[in-house]
Parts: structure tokens; C-alpha cells; sequence
């Protein structure tokens, strides 16, 4: 972080001479990151506020127990909360602090799906009841919707919610082992109540899955209720990362909860027992999952920018090699490997961070159509936010891994803060959808898109290109050297006409089968894939429409447009298969993108750190003694090893009872022959 001071000495900069040759102003470009100047200023005082606040420090979560980790969030979030009331803090604020904390607890779910829940599905009645104890955590919720035996398949969840009209109550029951509550964030230890999601039945007729509001432990002293057994999991993967998480399990033996803790916004279940649909649509559940997933779209940008942002720096400051006639070794950023790897992860941040701000557009959009009863374009919606959350997170996970390994040996370690960072990420996979199922959704709206198509249905949004199939289907790509590359339209065509393709191709197999079910799930593959090329575009075309637009700021735009052609190109070659099977592209055309792509390195290469830079994020943030802003690395790499409890002796506990033994030939006896 910018002016740290360690006993009044002030730290080297060891990026001084790399920040230098930045051919951009940096503050335009952390202005525009941050989505604003406002947001800038909210960011930048809550990072620094975190940052500078002892009891959020974090640098010995991987050498602790799981216990003493999970107090200590409780610990944090109690403190927390206590500034956000005394200082009076704004929703914005808070969730910003929340952020930068960087600690999985029991306050995300609350706040990110409890309170969302009860804002989507529950009457305006319940929302008065329910939100205000909510919102002053007066009591504490979780959402209890995957069970030990089902995930994806909400319809098939196994809990069931039986009405008794003499009572005027539900029967929640956990049935079956399967069919406990199992992964929801908050419920092993935290949470007061639980929105459980069940099977409503009535009148000895299954209605499907609906939402409950189940109290769990008592307000007095925390004890579970009669015939709740609710616990922790246990413990998850990698040092610290999701582990300060109390991610639960829950099970009901014919627990009693009030009719009117049935979320009734959508269906309600009368008195007499009787199932009733509400007169409003369901379609008003959709906002809900648009909020929750362009929150998961902006999170991977934040990830994968503080992964890059680490692996850059320390790129940077590590030499390797190359060092002859008393000349220093090369910087390993210099070299094409790293580059390669390294620099395309660099403009996907980038990209991710723009389809985020979009998103939350989007979602701003549909919330003001679904209250003028506007659903046309939910179909599309639901689409593109499945496919941007499945594509977003899998590469993000996967990069994160990437710059461990672009760290070399060092990235191994929990100090460079890479490997928790990937532990707390790589959840990001599976929940709210797991990622291969997600892109199995899109794959049906693209095929039902182009049959609708063909009967002169006009797509709309991010699937409108489909409109134009036969053309894309037709043509040919014109590139005839490197930098025709660079025209956005060449660039987007041809993703527009290799996800037309793809799609066009599945389609046809589908359509000419006997049973298109059973061909749908042969080709699953193939679908996946067509899906993906379909929301690679989406991230395309939104970074090209940002990067034609005029920003404030000296060079903010090149370099935008510099990481905007890298992103595409980068795409274009890893997924040169496709772009050649589908015909548009030949291989030389290809060799040219490739050519282009080695050029574009060297733009990003002397803009590289400052590129991090803007991203903002603060060392506490960071967590990480490669990506520390000065550069100083091994400084701290070798305090910090000083610090791990094995150092707190200098001769081993257990030397006396197993070491010693060993060293002195007395383990085994006089007549051993070893």
C-alpha cells in the first residue's frame, strides 16, 4: 500500500522504476475500475479504514486452528457491525467494508440471500415482520436450500413441509438421510432461522419445492429447538480460505412452524389447506437470481484482479536467469512464457470488471420491467446470467491457480496469499448453480432461440446476432494480415459467426434425432461448448462497446483498447479449434491472430504494474507478501516464516521422544541389522 511506514523508515519501492514508464494516468484508470468517482471515494475510505484497523488483521489465518479461525469471525463481524452503527454507515458502505474484510462469515448469507429471499417471496406483510428483525440482526438467517443428496435438481430436494389444518401449521421433516440440509453458509453455528426450502404438501397432494421461514435455535441462549439437529460440516478445503465459514447441516423430526411461515408472495396455502397461486407472476422471482449473479460476475473480476495483480508485481521484482557480465538476471516478466500466460489473465480481469458494471445494468433493467409486468426479455436474462456466472467463475478459479503457478516455488506458499485465495474462491463453482449445468441452460435457450428464429421470431439482447444467422452462417472471414485484427467489427464477427455455428450445428443433430431428449444429452458436450462461445461473445461485445467509448484520462482509453484486443485474440487462439471446425477462419488467419497477440504483449509490458495498480487494492486486501505494493518480497517472506508457531522453539517439541531416538540408533535395539 502507497506511503506504509514501518518504524518511521520509510519502505523502498521496488516498482518505482516500473510505475514510471506507465504511458496512462493511473487514478483515471482506478476511477473508471472503481465504476465511478463516487465509488471510488466510498471504496478508497472503507479499504483504508479496514486496513488500518488491528482487529481485522488477517495474516495468521492459515496458522491457526479451525476454531480459533472461526471465533475470530465472529470476533470480526461483531466488530463490524459495531461500526456500521456508531459510524452510522450507508447499505453501499457496508457492504463495501463487508468486502474488505476478505472473511467468509455468517454475514454474507444473511445479508446476501436471506434478506434477498425475503424481499423477492415474501408478502409485503412478512417483509414487515421478518426484514426489520433482519436488518438490525436481531436475528440471523441462512438459506437452507442444498441437501446431503441433491444440489443442482432443486425439484427433486426431499424435505417436506406437510400441512395440518387443525393446527394451522406446517410439519417441516427431514425423511430420509439424503435429504438433511447440507453446505448452507451460516447454519453450523450462527444462525437463528433458516429460509428452508421444502416440498409443500396439502391435502395429501405434492405441490413442489416452496420457501419456509424455520426457527432454529433458541433467542435466549442459542440452543438448537426441539427435534432440530443442526451442526458444522467439518472442515474444508486449504489453509484458512472458506473455513471461517460455519456451513451447516440441518435436520427436522416433524418440526411445527405457523402457516404464515410459508413465503406467500407467489402461492399462499388458505386456512382450510387449500393451495393458492398468487395473481402475481412468478416471473418476479427472477429478479432475485439476476441480483445474486451479477454480484458473482463483479466478484470474480475482484478475484481474479488481486490473483493478477500479485502474480504481476512479483513478476516484476523476481529475476531468473539470463544475468551475464555482472548484468542483473531478467526480470521474469520480460520473458514471453510468463507473458503469455500472465498477460491475458491480465485483460480477462479487465473484462470481467466491465461485464460486471453491465450486469448491474441489466439487473436495474429487468427490475424495472418486471414492475410493469414486462417478462419478454427473461427468457434472454436468464440465459446470459447463467452462462457470465458459469464462465466467469471457472476461469477465474483457474486463473488464480495460473498465477500460483506463474510465482513459482513461492506462490506455494500460504504467504503469497494465492493458495487461500483460491480456497475461499473455488466455491464460487457450484454455488448458485453448478457451472456445467448452468451452460446446459444456455444451450437449450440457443437452440429454442434459433427454432423461433426460423419461424420469424426477432431474438432480442445479447442473443440479437442469432437474427442474422444465415449470414453468419455464410461467411467468410476477410483478415489478411496481423493488424486487420484490430478492427472491432473483424473481431466480433467472428465471434458472432463461431458461437452461430456451433449453435447452428447442435441444433440440426437434435432436430433430425427420433427422440430429441435422449440426443440433447449425447451431444451435451458439443452443447457445453456452443454455450460457452456463446457467452465468450457476451464478454466480447460488452468490452469492445466500452473500449469505442471516450473516458477521461490520458491513455485510460488505449490501454482499454490495447487489453480489449488482447482478450479477444487470447480467446481466439486458445479456441482456434472451433474458429477452424466451423469453417469461418483459416489457419492462417489464425497464425496472424497469434502474430497480433505477441504484438499486443508488448504494449501491456511496459503499462503491466501500472495496469495492477488501478486496480486499488490495498496490501491488507491483497494478503500477500509477493504482491505487497513496494515490491519489498523477500523481506517479508523471510519475517513472515519467523512467525509460524514451529518457530516458536528453537529445538521441536517431539525431538526428545522421536527425533532424538533416530539420530542415537536407539529406536531399534543393539541387534537390528539397518
Amino acid at each position: 500500500m502507497e506511503g506504509i511506514e514501518e518504524r518511521g523508515v520509510k519502505e523502498v519501492d521496488y516498482l518505482a522504476e516500473e510505475r514510471a514508464g506507465a504511458q496512462f494516468h493511473v487514478h483515471s484508470m482506478k476511477i473508471f475500475l472503481a465504476g465511478g468517482q463516487h465509488e471510488y471515494e466510498v471504496s478508497t475510505r472503507i479499504a483504508n479504514l479496514v486496513a488500518n484497523d488491528p482487529v481485522f488483521a488477517k495474516e495468521d489465518r492459515a496458522r491457526i486452528s479451525r476454531k480459533e479461525l472461526y471465533k475470530n469471525s465472529l470476533k470480526k463481524a461483531g466488530h463490524a457491525w459495531k461500526i456500521i452503527l456508531e459510524k452510522g454507515l450507508t447499505e453501499e458502505e457496508s457492504m463495501r467494508m463487508r468486502a474488505f474484510i476478505d472473511e467468509p462469515n455468517y454475514t454474507d448469507l444473511h445479508w446476501g440471500m436471506f434478506i434477498t429471499a425475503l424481499k423477492g417471496q415474501a408478502t409485503e406483510e412478512q417483509q414487515h415482520k421478518w426484514l426489520r428483525q433482519a436488518y438490525k440482526l436481531a436475528i440471523i438467517g441462512c438459506y437452507a436450500q442444498t441437501e446431503l443428496g441433491h444440489g443442482s435438481n432443486v425439484q427433486g430436494l426431499e424435505t417436506t413441509a406437510t400441512f395440518d389444518p387443525s393446527t394451522d401449521e406446517f410439519v417441516l421433516n427431514s425423511p430420509t438421510l439424503t435429504s438433511t440440509k447440507w453446505w448452507p453458509g451460516g447454519l453450523g453455528k450462527a444462525s437463528t432461522h433458516a429460509l428452508v426450502y421444502a416440498r409443500l404438501i396439502t391435502d395429501s397432494q405434492d405441490y413442489g419445492v416452496h420457501a419456509f421461514i424455520a426457527q432454529i435455535r433458541s433467542l435466549d441462549d442459542h440452543i438448537p429447538l426441539p427435534n432440530v439437529t443442526v451442526g458444522d460440516i467439518g472442515v474444508k478445503f486449504g489453509n484458512g480460505g472458506y473455513n471461517s465459514m460455519d456451513n451447516g447441516l440441518l435436520r427436522f423430526d416433524h418440526v411445527r412452524i405457523p402457516r404464515e411461515n410459508m413465503l406467500m408472495k407467489l402461492a399462499r396455502v388458505t386456512e382450510q389447506g387449500k393451495y393458492e397461486r398468487s395473481n402475481k407472476p412468478r416471473q418476479l422471482g427472477y429478479g432475485a437470481m439476476v441480483y445474486i449473479r451479477q454480484g458473482i460476475v463483479a466478484e470474480a473480476s475482484v478475484y481474479l484482479s488481486r490473483a493478477v495483480t500479485i502474480a504481476v508485481r512479483y513478476s516484476a521484482v523476481r529475476r531468473q536467469f539470463g544475468g551475464k557480465d555482472d548484468k542483473a538476471e531478467v526480470q521474469v516478466i520480460d520473458y514471453r512464457t510468463q507473458q503469455h500466460r500472465l498477460f491475458p489473465l491480465l485483460a480477462t480481469a479487465y473484462a470481467y470488471r466491465i461485464v460486471g458494471f453491465w450486469m448491474k445494468w441489466l439487473y436495474a433493467d429487468v427490475t424495472e420491467r418486471l414492475n410493469n409486468n414486462d417478462f419478454s426479455n427473461l427468457p434472454e436474462v436468464h440465459a446470459c446470467t447463467a452462462g457470465l456466472k458459469s464462465i466467469t467463475t471457472s476461469v477465474t478459479a483457474d486463473g488464480i491457480e495460473q498465477c500460483r503457478k506463474l510465482c513459482g516455488g513461492h506462490g506455494y506458499l500460504c504467504a503469497s496469499g494465492l493458495p487461500e485465495l483460491y480456497a475461499a474462491y473455488v466455491p464460487a463453482c457450484t454455488y448458485e448453480g453448478d457451472n456445467t449445468i448452468l451452460l446446459l441452460q444456455v444451450a437449450r435457450f440457443l437452440l429454442k432461440t434459433l427454432t423461433q428464429v426460423a419461424s420469424g421470431t426477432k431474438p432480442v439482447g445479447t442473443a440479437a446476432y442469432l437474427g442474422n444467422v444465415q449470414h453468419l452462417t455464410s461467411v467468410n472471414c476477410e483478415v489478411s494480415q496481423g493488424k486487420d485484427w484490430l478492427n472491432p467489427s473483424v473481431l466480433l464477427e467472428a465471434f458472432e459467426a463461431r458461437s452461430a455455428r456451433m449453435a447452428v450445428a447442435c441444433a440440426m443433430h437434435v432436430a433430425e434425432a427420433p427422440d430429441s431428449e435422449l440426443a440433447f444429452e449425447e451431444l451435451s458436450p458439443e452443447l457445453v461448448e456452443a454455450a460457452r462461445a456463446h457467452c465468450q461473445l457476451i464478454v466480447v461485445s460488452k468490452f469492445i462497446e466500452q473500449a469505442q467509448k471516450d473516458l477521461p484520462g490520458e491513455g485510460v482509453k488505449q490501454q482499454l483498447e490495447v487489453l480489449c484486443n488482447l482478450y479477444a485474440l487470447s480467446l481466439l487462439t486458445t479456441h482456434s479449434s472451433d474458429f477452424l471446425a466451423t469453417g469461418y477462419l483459416t489457419g492462417t488467419q489464425v497464425s496472424h491472430a497469434k502474430d497480433q497477440q505477441k504484438a499486443l504483449f508488448s504494449c501491456v509490458r511496459p503499462n503491466a504494474v501500472a495496469l495492477v495498480d488501478a486496480f486499488d487494492h490495498t496490501d491488507h486486501y491483497l494478503g500477500s507478501a509477493l504482491g505487497r505494493y513496494d515490491g519489498d518480497v523477500y523481506t517479508h517472506l523471510y519475517k513472515g516464516a519467523w512467525k509460524d508457531p514451529l518457530n516458536e522453539s528453537v529445538v521441536t517439541e517431539g525431538y526428545h521422544e522421536y527425533l532424538r531416538p533416530v539420530l542415537t540408533q536407539q529406536l531399534w535395539g543393539p541387534t537390528s541389522k539397518l
